[in-house]
């Protein structure tokens, strides 16, 4: 028994540090929200996407991490209505040439570094695992009372998302797609 304490106090060191304890917020996924905006040349198309479930990880009043998981087969087209071709864009978004979401059902996002910026706003550096890819992402984060905000821009190209992307196919004219897409985010917990 005196040895599963100490396994327990060296694991709380470890993770909290010596100058306070971690505690852990959930966030409440029915009550947060994120919402895209996908360019074109002709246009944008913006919907949502559902929070699976996050949680932030705190050492007093900061935060020190954060990890969260999206449910991708929940993508939603709002700026279309049904028979207006919002169907047809939700079926293309969760096909194989977009976020395939048959084989990656999930997304997930792990703060690496977590930097004070100002006050309030936090400077943070995350892996953003889309389609089973990694790579990293940075944003900055603001909390207010038990909500956090961020807006993340992300270069869909670096998860092996290239359809009507005009960085890795010529003459698609009209066609062509940014390869960025931007995620607004707003965290209850």
């Amino acid at each position: 028994m005196k040895n599963l304490s100490t396994i327990v106090i060296a694991l709380a060191l470890a993770f909290t540090g010596t100058n306070g304890i971690a505690q852990t917020k959930a966030v409440d996924a029915k009550k947060s929200t994120i919402n895209w905006v996908g360019k074109k040349v002709t246009g944008s198309h913006e919907g949502t996407v559902k929070l699976k479930d996050g949680a932030f990880f705190m050492k007093g009043n900061k935060i020190v991490r954060g990890k969260f998981t999206v449910d991708m087969s929940s993508i939603e087209v709002t700026d279309l209505k049904a028979g207006e071709g919002k169907e047809k864009l939700e079926g293309h978004l969760k096909a194989d040439d977009f976020f395939g979401t048959e084989k990656f059902p999930t997304a997930s996002l792990n703060f690496k570094s977590v930097k004070p910026k100002a006050n309030n706003v936090y400077e943070v550096v995350a892996d953003m695992t889309i389609k089973g890819i990694t790579k990293p992402v940075s944003f900055d984060l603001t909390v207010k009372g038990n909500t956090a905000t961020a807006k993340v821009t992300v270069d869909r190209t670096k998860y092996d998302i290239k359809y009507g992307s005009g960085s890795f196919f010529d003459n698609l004219g009209d066609k062509a797609i940014s390869d960025n897409f931007d995620l607004t985010v707003a965290l209850q917990f």
